[in-house]
């Protein structure tokens, strides 16, 4: 069972994205357990509580920011085998850039559908877990490195609606 720490300030789109991944049809049902933060500083404070295996976090939130969040699960040992995918409307190549050089996995432009959210996440745990080295992040495995996910994110005219920065994992918008 999948262990997920969802960051996101808004309740509703908190409250979407729990619904989505729990979806007995479209989501992972039973595979998961999900703990929400409101904000950065609560999923500091939650971090140590739980072993998480995946962290969704948005950018935009007062006081600590996901790129803070970030940063932190990065830099500190015991995290740092932990997934992370944002989800924000902060979506320009610029944003995605500064989020992946930080260590984030994925990034989901907001607003999604429920099938990007499922994908991304699919990804994103399924990248931790064939991980040659558990903690090791995906630019410091060998995996893509910044550049090459990010490029991603902006698939060929031919590629319609996937806007996500890895392959495979939906579409997306933004917003």
């Amino acid at each position: 069972m999948a262990r997920i720490l969802i960051v996101e300030d808004s309740p509703a789109m908190r409250a979407y994205i729990r619904s989505t991944l729990e979806d007995r049809v479209l989501g992972l049902a039973g595979d998961v357990d999900i703990v929400e933060a409101v904000n950065g500083f609560d999923a500091l404070r939650l971090l140590p509580r739980g072993a998480f295996d995946l962290v969704i976090t948005d950018i935009n939130m007062p006081d600590i920011n996901g790129l803070e969040v970030i940063r932190f699960v990065r830099q500190s040992d015991r995290y740092r085998h932990v997934a992370i995918l944002i989800i924000s409307t902060q979506a320009t190549e610029r944003d995605i850039q500064r989020g992946l050089r930080l260590g984030a996995d994925r990034f989901l432009p907001k607003p999604f559908t429920p099938e990007a959210l499922r994908d991304a996440v699919v990804a994103s745990l399924d990248a931790r877990a064939e991980a040659p080295q558990a903690g090791a992040s995906p630019s410091a495995d060998g995996a893509a490195g910044a550049d090459d996910r990010a490029s991603a994110a902006f698939p060929r005219a031919e590629e319609p609606a996937a806007r996500t920065k890895q392959p495979g994992s939906g579409e997306g918008g933004g917003g």
